[in-house]
């Protein structure tokens, strides 16, 4: 989910789901490029801010290959992981 100043927040950048401990260590890591989401937080999902100058785009690109394995059906992962 792509979120710009949500509530006011002042982040620009996306929620998604993560794998199992990912968001803590990620939150601990570097909060300032990573946040827990309202809503959704409390399932793991991570808030990924992509407004910063030093923004990792192949970070970006891992993220959400993770993010997408973590919600897809199997048949589509299979379909994924063949290509």
């Amino acid at each position: 989910m792509s979120v710009d100043d949500h509530h006011g927040d002042h982040n620009i950048g996306f929620w998604c789901a993560a794998p199992p401990g990912v968001q803590g260590e990620l939150v601990a890591e570097n909060p300032d490029r990573f946040f827990v989401p309202p809503y959704v937080g409390g399932r793991g999902w991570i808030g990924v801010r992509f407004d910063r100058a030093d923004t990792d785009w192949g970070e970006i690109v891992e993220i959400v290959d993770q993010a997408y394995r973590c919600v897809a059906p199997k048949k589509l992962l299979q379909r994924l992981d063949e290509s």
